[in-house]
């Protein structure tokens, strides 16, 4: 049985959100371990890189963006990444059964509604042109459109990074997954990029020797690096369940405009196909905030413990018992 290049691509796609759903909670029971014996991510430390569990979730995630990779290289964006949806309804699920996150029934019918936003987007995608050579890419990366976009999107990045996470980053969850938004677009372009040059190179069009390939590779991996130090920050300090509708809505939504302008999805497109993509989105965030809105609270990390001992024995003395004991990160008792 022969599947079209989108069918390809809508498999892959499936089969990547299930991979990354379930790479949410494998890196966050992970954080929690690794923060329980080590400096929490998101106040900046790294003992998570020491953490099994972690590692699993990191391998879970890998698989999937793989998958999701080979996906954008046979069907358009605008395609692939509204099915990342289904990544919010196992991450949602998952976290309610091992994390015990819980999830409100106003929240199931939040899910529901991401997933249905992303239906219409789907049904009312545009048909891709696939550039023929690297070289033809990187005119399109070079428009001003485009341009414009990316020197934008990398100011922004630098005025979270420098100004709002050392103020908002642990109490505002747009700091942290608008970093990996943003650089999650760029991102996506070129793994598109570095997907269709390995394409070609395979049918004996070689485009590695093309400088452009290279740019490319390197800017994905720079994206990529930056994604994951922020992700992890994000899902060390606020509730998975929040974690993964926000990062999908945010992602996906700068993703589009990002292939839009720089692959002119939209060019042969008409007025109602792209009405009914724009009330696409409109229902995902719907849902998005429907999640937030039923959302359980994180509690905050304890910064210290008291401990109260009492006795019926009130005739010991104070060096035979201790009636509190303080045990906090900024106490100290030599």
């Amino acid at each position: 049985m022969e599947f079209s290049d989108n069918s390809k691509g809508l498999i892959l796609a499936v089969a990547s959100s299930a991979f990354i759903g379930s790479s949410f909670i494998l890196k966050k029971k992970g954080l929690k371990r690794a923060g329980a014996s080590g400096t929490r991510a998101g106040v900046g430390g790294y003992t998570y890189l020491l953490e099994p569990l972690w590692w699993a979730g990191m391998i879970t995630m890998i698989v999937g963006e793989v998958a999701n990779f080979v996906a954008y290289v046979y069907a358009p964006a605008v395609l692939v990444t509204p099915l990342g949806a289904l990544s919010i309804i196992v991450s949602a699920c998952l976290a309610h059964f091992m994390l015990k996150e819980r999830i409100q029934k106003m929240g199931i019918v939040g899910c529901v509604t991401c997933i249905a936003g992303s239906v219409v987007i789907v049904i009312h995608a545009p048909q891709e042109h696939t550039p023929s050579s690297v070289r033809e890419i990187w005119t399109l990366a070079t428009q001003p459109a485009f341009l414009i976009y990316v020197a934008a999107t990398l100011s922004i990045v630098l005025a979270l990074v420098l100004h709002f996470e050392p103020r908002y980053g642990q109490t505002n969850i747009l700091v942290y997954l608008g970093i990996c938004s943003l650089m999650g677009s760029l991102t996506v372009v070129s793994i598109k990029a570095i997907g269709i040059a390995i394409m070609l190179t395979l049918d004996g069009i070689n485009q590695i020797a093309y400088p452009q390939t290279w740019f490319f590779l390197t800017v994905a991996a720079i994206c990529v690096i930056t994604q994951l130090n922020y992700l992890n920050k994000a899902l060390d300090t606020f509730n998975t369940a929040i974690v993964s509708p926000v990062y999908y809505v945010m992602f996906t939504t700068l993703t589009i405009i990002a292939s839009v302008i720089m692959f002119k999805d939209w060019s042969g497109q008409n007025v109602s196909s792209i009405a009914s993509e724009i009330c696409g989105f409109i229902t995902v965030l719907s849902g998005t905030i429907i999640l937030h809105a039923t959302r359980e609270q994180e509690p905050p990390p304890p910064v210290g413990t008291v401990t109260w001992y009492v006795s019926g024995d009130s005739m010991k003395s104070p060096e035979d018992e201790h009636l509190i004991t303080l045990r906090s990160s900024e106490y100290y008792e030599p």
